[in-house]
């Protein structure tokens, strides 16, 4: 869409060392490759964060890695 004159409409956060909850991040999904996903940062622990689709619902938690683009296991994927 940039491409097209459009900015994307997320300011994500990619610098795992200045997480904190609120934060939007772009992650990833163990086995579909690279394929980018959006998310809110709900916690933020030293070696992992937990994340959600939609802030608003408490069952769209998922744990994942604490990395520029955390990592989430396919099983806890939504």
């Amino acid at each position: 869409m940039q491409d097209m004159g459009e900015s994307c409409p997320f300011a994500f956060n990619f610098d795992e060392r200045s997480f904190k909850a609120g934060d939007i991040v772009s992650y990833r999904v163990e086995g579909l490759a690279d394929f980018p996903f959006v998310g809110t940062l709900i916690e933020v622990h030293d070696d992992h964060v937990v994340i959600s689709a939609d802030p608003k619902d408490a069952a769209s938690r998922m744990r994942a890695t604490r990395e520029s683009r955390p990592l989430v296991a396919a099983g806890d994927a939504l």
